[in-house]
């Protein structure tokens, strides 16, 4: 038994090592395997982990891990109609949405419901993601202290930032992309002291 685990183990840590080194060699622009000993962690009070017959205990965690660390605004479950661990892992959702306030979470399976009804469903999680997103942008524009204008200004100043393969590093309390990216756009502008000329303009 000890030997089938240290195999484990070491399969694991070669795994893990090859996956890390083709993300640094994309630049960093993917994202790093999750450790599942922590997902185990995150959804075992609300699903058993040892519960046999599948991964539910993972759709819990996954949902708390993205939405309490602040990567995604919206977390949605496609899943085959069905699947029992699913179905039980749904049921205790919404333990989980009771304690986390602001979390969006959205079940859908591929068959047994109608197509107008999950789209439906669908469109009104994407709606409150979406009102989520535009006040996480106009709050990032608001800490720079720029106006949009002022930051595609800067973006295509510097072709670099425009590049599908720039790393644009994660900031703490922020989960849109956009958001993220004037940010980061607007640091980079305070380091190099450039004046706030947009709004000066506007108001001669």
């Amino acid at each position: 038994m000890r030997k089938k685990i240290a195999q484990i183990k070491l399969a694991e840590g070669i795994f893990k090592r090859e996956y890390n080194r083709i993300i640094a060699a994309l630049g960093g622009i993917g994202h790093h395997l999750v450790d599942q000993y922590e997902l185990q962690r995150l959804g075992h009070p609300y699903y058993n982990s040892r519960a046999a017959g599948g991964e539910g205990h993972l759709e819990v965690a996954k949902n708390i891990y993205y939405s309490h660390k602040g990567l995604a605004h919206m977390v949605l479950a496609l899943k085959p109609f069905g699947c029992m661990p699913s179905t039980q892992s749904d049921g205790a959702q919404s333990a989980v949405m009771s304690h986390y306030k602001d979390m969006i979470f959205l079940p859908v399976e591929t068959s047994g419901e109608g197509d107008v009804n999950a789209h439906s469903r669908v469109q009104m999680a994407l709606g409150e993601a979406k009102a989520k997103t535009k006040l996480e942008f106009k709050a990032a524009l608001d800490a720079t202290g720029r106006s949009l204008e002022e930051i595609r200004a800067y973006a295509d100043e510097h072709p670099k930032l425009k590049s599908p393969m720039y790393h644009v590093p994660h900031i703490d309390g922020v989960t849109g992309t956009a958001a993220t990216f004037v940010r980061h756009v607007g640091k980079l502008m305070d380091a190099e002291h450039k004046p706030v000329q947009q709004r000066a303009s506007v108001a001669a």
